[in-house]
């Protein structure tokens, strides 16, 4: 399976920031069981009625996965019926890592393509059973802007029954001290920490993310530091709602995670 590339898109920083250091972690951050990762997923996509509990027929349904990373929720979405999965991200070893797990799952699609052109250069208007778009990515963007038209993106390409999800971190509410040090994931050999950063430069607009990651070749070798840095959009939760329902989506369903400040938000587009 060969992702194809509709543009030739300008990579941002937070791509890069993927492409060039993140990307050999990304799946063993997450867990490292992709299998398990999908199982987990599509338990949670049938509870919040994006796919049906038990697969159906064959129904030409499709749905995109925008900023699929190594695609977890993208075999999620396969494994639950739908015909048709565009697996989006900017991340070329990202789409490769998927491409190897889903050789064998014709519904997925990759397809490597800028998140704020994706949908209109794909999917044809009011089409999309469902659009996702989970993991943080909202916060990669560029802008705010860029947000708000992604976001009419979404709902111009939702079916009229269609759902989207959006999951996303309001880090408006600047951390201080010690709780701005986050632990991802822990093993003999590797361990990942994000700092975060609330710089004066963009006032309220950005946070720098900090992941530092050590890792040692052997049990009692010495541990190296591997450290590298991007900006996320700070997203107030409020202020996303307002520009979903700006944009024609209903908010049928809101979720506040345990730790972190996820929020995640089940849409319908608006009657």
């Amino acid at each position: 399976m060969t992702p194809t590339t509709p543009t030739a898109p300008t990579t941002p920083a937070a791509a890069e920031h993927y492409d060039g250091f993140l990307a050999e972690h990304y799946t063993w951050m997450l867990g490292g069981d992709l299998g398990a990762l999908a199982a987990a997923q599509r338990a949670q996509l049938a509870d919040w009625g994006v796919v049906p509990v038990v697969p159906g027929p064959a129904d030409g349904s499709l749905a995109v996965d925008l900023g699929c990373g190594p695609g977890h929720t993208s075999l999620a979405l396969a494994e639950s019926g739908v015909d048709l999965v565009l697996a989006v991200d900017l991340s070329q070893s990202l789409l490769d890592e998927l491409s190897a797990h889903a050789a064998d799952v014709p519904a997925i699609r990759p397809v490597r393509s800028d998140l704020r052109t994706a949908l209109r250069e794909l999917v044809r208007p009011g089409s999309a059973d469902a659009v996702v778009c989970l993991g943080d990515t909202l916060t990669h963007l560029p802008t705010r802007g860029d947000v708000a038209a992604l976001l009419n993106d979404i709902a111009g390409a939702l079916a009229p029954d269609g759902t989207a999800v959006l999951s996303y971190r309001d880090l408006t509410v600047p951390l201080t001290g010690t709780d701005r040090f986050l632990p991802v994931r822990s093993a003999q050999d590797r361990i990942m920490t994000c700092f975060l950063e609330y710089p004066e430069d963009y006032d309220d607009y950005t946070v720098v993310v900090h992941d530092l990651i050590h890792t040692r070749s052997a049990p009692e070798g010495a541990w190296t530091l591997h450290a590298r840095s991007y900006r996320k959009l700070r997203l107030a939760h409020a202020w996303v709602l307002e520009q979903c329902r700006t944009a024609g989506l209903r908010v049928v369903r809101e979720e506040n995670g345990a730790g972190g400040g996820m929020r995640t938000v089940i849409l319908r587009r608006a009657a």
